[in-house]
């Protein structure tokens, strides 16, 4: 069975050189276009939480680190029902109808705390419920020694509508005079276009990269959630991303941060993801190829150095320009070789039939990890100030850096029998 599946895999692989399968394009043009809509909305929280709600760092952290951690159940609840006879693209296309809707919530909360909160939460669920699923489209519609270049594609076009969202917010609020209302309803309706885009375009059942279906998960395997944790290449994959999520601070930290140190006009805070994502996409195909070459566990902990050097930065000096392109070159480069790369460093060790609660479950460990993370983080901010918080950072994430070199796999495992 092995044996055969290896020729498989490199049958599909002389079809499919030099390009991309269709799937992989399809679900990127969604995810392209539901970024569009999710970016334009997360841009402008972190201002009108801290700036204009007055909350600190400490209410913050917990409620950015919540809104992720939150979607832990709901990722394996989705990953597990996508392998129940392959409904990968039923249960992607649910959570992206829950994200889209979300807007309509943040439309009709009026400002109020409760009803932002409550659509925020149900955006971070929806994207909780189809993000394994979709991964586990990618993962079994590319062949294993190609996955770092289908994951490269695929976030490259999911980063350039996180790069386009935060321009149209900024436009948006320009042209209405700070009108959020605009900004929501525009994102509902894009939103929307991702769903209806999913429906046409993707195949409704997943395939593996010579077009046959995946197979469903075996009847007395269905109901174990934590089934890919037996599988030890896995377990020290889903370790090592589970320590080093809880030593990553948020995103959202840094650019407060950042605004901080250089106190620029809070009207340029939405464009501060822009650069980040602009090396992002430049840099996510070829760091997903040079994975396929040399091995995933050397880019992914290379991503999380580069990450360590931006912490380091914003420690280190105080000159605008430098701090503000190395920070956002270094988290750009961070997302580039650890995102993607995560889940095809994954993929090959989780069988057809459990790829997507695999994914989900990898997933969750890093949401999980992360909340304590944004907790911690706002908690030291908020008692010992940021650049004792900024300090401990650093060293929990150089601690975790090195833990995660002995962690993770080396060579990578082979396709695992389906």
């Amino acid at each position: 069975m092995y044996l055969a599946t290896t020729d498989a895999a490199a049958t599909a692989t002389k079809v499919t050189r030099g390009r991309v399968g269709g799937p992989v394009l399809a679900l990127g043009a969604v995810s392209l276009v539901t970024d569009i809509s999710s970016e334009m909305v997360t841009a402008v929280l972190p201002l009108y939480f801290v700036l204009q709600l007055g909350l600190s760092p400490l209410q913050f952290g917990f409620l950015d680190g919540l809104y992720n951690g939150v979607t832990a159940l709901v990722r394996l609840l989705g990953g597990h029902a996508a392998d129940r006879g392959g409904r990968h693209k039923l249960v992607a296309g649910a959570g992206y109808a829950l994200s889209a809707l979300s807007r309509l919530g943040l439309l009709l909360a009026g400002g109020g705390t409760v009803g932002i909160g409550a659509s925020i939460a149900a955006d971070r669920l929806g994207k909780g419920v189809r993000t394994a699923p979709r991964d586990a489209l990618i993962s079994l519609s590319a062949p294993p020694d190609a996955l770092g270049r289908a994951f490269g594609v695929h976030r490259a076009m999911d980063t350039t509508g996180a790069l386009l969202g935060p321009l149209a917010a900024f436009a948006l609020l320009w042209a209405t005079a700070d009108a959020y209302d605009a900004v929501f309803v525009v994102s509902f309706c894009v939103g929307l276009l991702g769903v209806l885009m999913l429906i046409v375009l993707v195949p409704g059942r997943s395939a593996d990269p010579l077009g046959r279906p995946a197979p469903a998960a075996p009847a007395r395997q269905r109901g174990r959630l934590l089934a890919p944790l037996r599988d030890p290449g896995f377990r020290r994959i889903f370790g090592a991303a589970a320590l080093l999520g809880a030593a990553t601070i948020g995103d959202s930290f840094l650019y407060l941060l950042l605004q901080r140190r250089l106190d620029f006009a809070v009207n340029w805070f939405p464009l501060l993801p822009l650069g980040a994502a602009a090396i992002y996409l430049l840099l996510a195909v070829p760091a997903g190829r040079l994975g396929d070459r040399i091995g995933r566990r050397v880019p992914f902990l290379c991503g999380h150095a580069a990450l360590l050097g931006g912490y380091v930065l914003l420690l280190s000096t105080d000159a605008g320009p430098v701090l503000l392109v190395g920070v956002l070159l270094l988290l750009g480069v961070f997302y580039a070789a650890t995102d993607g790369v995560l889940m095809a460093l994954a993929g090959p060790v989780l069988p057809a039939a459990r790829r997507a609660s695999g994914m989900a479950l990898l997933q969750t460990g890093q949401a999980l990890s992360r909340l304590l993370a944004a907790a911690g983080f706002g908690a030291a901010w908020t008692l010992w100030g940021d650049h004792s918080a900024l300090i401990a950072a650093v060293v929990a994430l150089a601690v975790a850096l090195a833990a995660a070199v002995f962690l993770l796999p080396r060579p990578e495992r082979q396709p695992s029998r389906v």
